[in-house]
């Protein structure tokens, strides 16, 4: 046993730990999210207003143009009856010009629907701290 009247036994200390910051007690966002808190409903409601946004325009841009067409072939009929090399004009404006436009919109709603998410995803993890 040890004795009472004894100095203690000699500690080695190899790290005092100062440089270590202390942990917030922050929540992370994802839980306010999960749970579907007030701040968490504000969060997915900007989301989903972004997409919702991005969604309305694309839709109105891809109404315009193919509700255009249509309205050019009924106000101006000499593009109901003009063919180039027999193929008729309204083939050639959907071959060459309606579906590579739609790959055009197709990839720009796509790139711009992952730029969001990934807005969103640094706003959860700025919330975070990380």
């Amino acid at each position: 046993m040890s004795d009472p009247g004894a100095p203690p036994r000699r500690v080695r200390v190899t790290s005092t730990r100062r440089e270590a910051t202390t942990r917030s007690v922050a929540q992370p966002l994802t839980r306010d999210i999960d749970e579907q808190s007030n701040l968490g409903e504000v969060y997915m409601a900007g989301l989903m207003q972004a997409q919702l946004r991005l969604a309305l325009m694309v839709l109105a841009f891809g109404a315009a143009g193919l509700g255009g067409l249509p309205l050019l072939f009924v106000m101006v009929p000499a593009t109901r009856t003009l063919e180039f090399r027999a193929v008729p004009l309204p083939w050639l404006v959907l071959a060459f010009v309606v579906y590579p436009v739609a790959v055009v919109v197709a990839r720009y709603y796509v790139r711009q629907s992952e730029r969001i998410e990934a807005e969103f995803s640094d706003v959860v993890g700025r919330r975070w701290g990380g």
